[in-house]
């Protein structure tokens, strides 16, 4: 069975190298909407894959660390990385050029790794990230799976390759929450939300 939770962020990039000269030479803004979707085999205590009050901790947190903020991609030009880490208080550093693409893929990791270290308590079992829909306009989206995060083909993600600003950091419940997702850190689920 699947579940689908929808979350939405807004957020500003360039994405370089691309063929649309506006979107590759100019800072613009999405109202991104992201589609999360769980499956298992297996129902909890109550009948549910899994909560989605549960869904409104972490994993929300994840997404909100992208709204109103710039995603800047490693890669690009030393200078304006500077000035937009000097001007913008909110910013996410990403070791991949920021399409919705490769949202997909880098929300896939983040929320997967999440999933593989939180232990359920409600009788949850087989619970896994089935895919990412990432619209970037209300007619553009892209979606994405296992395979495509962890694609042989497509450079690789690792953890410790993203970065977010002290301003982002500062919001979350616990300021250590992406070193313990990067670390062997257990999550466990609340018994209640």
């Amino acid at each position: 069975m699947i579940i689908r939770k929808s979350f939405e962020f807004e957020n500003a990039h360039i994405v370089r190298l691309c063929s649309s000269k506006k979107c590759k030479t100019s800072i613009h803004g999405h109202s991104y909407k992201i589609e999360i979707l769980l499956e298992s085999s297996y129902l909890d205590n109550a009948g549910m894959v899994y909560d989605f009050g549960l869904l409104k901790q972490e994993i929300k947190q994840i997404v909100d660390s992208f709204d109103h903020a710039i995603t800047l991609f490693s890669g690009d030009d030393k200078d304006y990385l500077k000035q937009m880490k000097k001007h913008s208080s909110r910013w996410v550093l990403l070791p991949l050029n920021v399409s919705a693409e490769n949202f997909v893929r880098i929300f896939f990791v983040l929320i997967d790794t999440l999933l593989k270290k939180t232990k359920m308590i409600n009788g949850e079992k087989g619970v896994s990230l089935k895919s990412i829909i990432i619209h970037e306009t209300p007619t553009s989206y892209a979606q994405g799976f296992i395979e495509d995060a962890y694609s042989e083909h497509l450079s690789e993600i690792k953890l410790d390759d993203i970065e977010f600003s002290s301003a982002i950091k500062n919001e979350w419940k616990d300021k250590d929450f992406f070193e313990k997702l990067k670390s062997s850190y257990i999550f466990i689920n609340p018994k209640e939300v």
